[in-house]
């Protein structure tokens, strides 16, 4: 029987269907080779069954050389020893002679080619180029007045470079000195003395005077031509010499460029000993008062006094107390940092400093006797911990437990940083402080957290033991539920990480 022709429609819909293109293939994955395999061997090993094929019988040698060549195909990291630490003089040789190889040759050394392109000093040598002190000397020579904050900058960043000036002046200090001075120009031949500020020779040379003694009972004729400054004293071993003490140059030691004299502490000693150079030529000396020091370290001194009087102010138990008696606890007072979760003071013991919080806060809690259930069903008695409260900023505690040693009730335990100014013991209970103040500080103070009694720590230590098994419970109910329902949270679906909240949980939520 002839088969009939196709409709028209179908023939057009085949035709429609073979002119559609195949669809795009799609990327396979690239599979990531394991970084512990070595290949190669795993190659050896898969050959190993055609090698051994011929020796049917011989299953036992197959096996041998299976078993040996599986190992070699994994990948293992090698041990390393421990480091063996040099002695510290030999480790501090080798590095000075590396040093000072690098600085005779670093012509080589690609790092100190950059400093140089970038702007910034060498790794070896001065910290400074010339023309940094050619623009320092120029600013020195300006008043104060007249120096741009940049120019302070330069000043500040100059004297660092002097180990003699930073060996005796906080930075915070340096910085505010070098704002106010200005270089001094001494004409040859003069006579610099250095009893009363730190000197720094900022060009020229200078020669410093030594002292040199002579018997004036020897040679009399010397006395007519002793110069008017030179000084008179009389030697113990030998009290009927007159010895004459005689300020003359040295002729082996000269002072050059950055060369220091002089000290910003003033003593007696000091003042005894005159420190002084004369010039050699024309100098530039750059001068720090010793006075503006003094000045400087006062002005600091008062301004903690002042911080320490609002501290003492602000605290509950001295807010009463007369002016002059503050004054009384103001030197004894000092600063004092304790990091997070540090214990300031344990239950028990006589604390040794009175303490005044300036910032932070710290945690009390009291010790009680509890009861820790073991694994064998049975009971053990231990001491615990309840936290009852804090101590914030502008609070005080100690004042009983040091005037009148007695152990201090509660734990103190660092909530978060704290700074208090405290006073150590040996300070109230020396003669740094008179009876008058001790015995108004004992009427004023009272035993940190007094209030509570035995039973309250008893009924916080219950109220806090059935919020944990509480907790405990309902997290364990939540969990055995969840996992019934074949809900893990932080696995396969149920890990989410949104970026932001979705717009059906945008609404308030209300979990009980």
């Amino acid at each position: 029987m002839p088969l009939s022709p196709l409709p028209a429609a179908i023939l057009s819909h085949m035709i429609a269907i073979d002119n559609v293109p195949p669809p795009p293939l799609r990327k396979l994955p690239s599979l990531k080779m394991p970084k512990n395999i070595n290949y190669g061997q795993l190659d050896v090993l898969c050959r190993i069954r055609g090698k051994y094929a011929r020796f049917v019988s011989n299953m036992l040698a197959t096996h041998e050389a299976f078993m040996a060549q599986y190992p070699k195909i994994f990948l293992y990291k090698e041990a390393r020893l421990p480091k063996i630490f040099k002695p510290v003089e030999e480790r501090n040789l080798r590095k000075e002679t590396r040093e000072s190889q690098q600085h005779l040759d670093d012509s080589h050394n690609i790092a100190v080619h950059v400093r140089k392109a970038r702007g910034g000093s060498t790794l070896y040598g001065e910290k400074y180029t010339p023309e940094m002190f050619a623009e320092f000397l120029d600013i020195v020579r300006k008043l104060p007045v007249e120096r741009t904050a940049h120019e302070h900058n330069v000043v500040w960043k100059m004297l660092k470079t002097i180990p003699e000036l930073t060996s005796q002046l906080k930075d915070e200090h340096l910085r505010t000195l070098s704002k106010n001075i200005i270089s001094e120009t001494w004409v040859k031949g003069s006579t610099v003395y250095g009893n009363d500020g730190f000197y720094i020779i900022l060009k020229g040379q200078a020669r410093p005077r030594i002292k040199v003694y002579k018997n004036l009972l020897e040679d009399t004729k010397s006395t007519t031509s002793l110069p008017s400054h030179s000084s008179f004293i009389f030697d113990e071993d030998f009290p009927n010499s007159l010895l004459s003490g005689l300020y003359v140059p040295s002729y082996d030691t000269v002072l050059g460029q950055l060369s220091t004299f002089g000290s910003l502490k003033i003593t007696p000693e000091m003042e005894l000993e005159i420190q002084s150079v004369v010039t050699e030529d024309n100098c530039e000396i750059l001068k720090i008062p010793a006075k503006e020091y003094e000045k400087l370290k006062l002005e600091k001194v008062k301004s903690e006094n002042l911080q320490k009087l609002k501290l003492i102010r602000k605290c509950p138990y001295y807010m009463e107390w007369p002016t002059l008696s503050i004054y009384v606890l103001i030197p004894l007072l000092k600063w004092k940092k304790f990091p997070p979760g540090h214990v300031i003071v344990k239950s028990g013991n006589i604390i040794s400093f009175v303490a005044y919080i300036h910032s932070g806060y710290c945690n009390i809690y009291r010790s009680i006797i509890g009861l820790m259930k073991l694994q064998t069903n049975k009971v053990k008695k231990i001491r615990k911990l309840v936290y009852m409260g804090t101590l914030k900023k502008n609070e005080s505690f100690g004042e009983i437990s040091v005037l009148l040693q007695v152990p201090f009730p509660c734990t103190v335990i660092a909530g978060t940083e704290v700074e208090m100014a405290i006073i150590e013991d040996k300070d109230i209970l020396g003669k740094e402080l008179d009876q008058l103040t001790q015995q108004l500080m004992i009427q004023t103070a009272k035993t940190t957290f007094d209030h509570l009694t035995e039973e309250d720590v008893k009924n916080e230590y219950l109220k806090k033991t059935k919020q944990k098994e509480w907790k405990q419970f309902k997290d364990k109910t939540m969990k055995n539920c969840l996992f019934y329902n074949g809900i893990i949270p932080g696995f396969g679906k149920w890990n989410h990480h949104w970026t932001s909240i979705p717009r059906n949980l945008k609404d308030p939520l209300i979990i009980y």
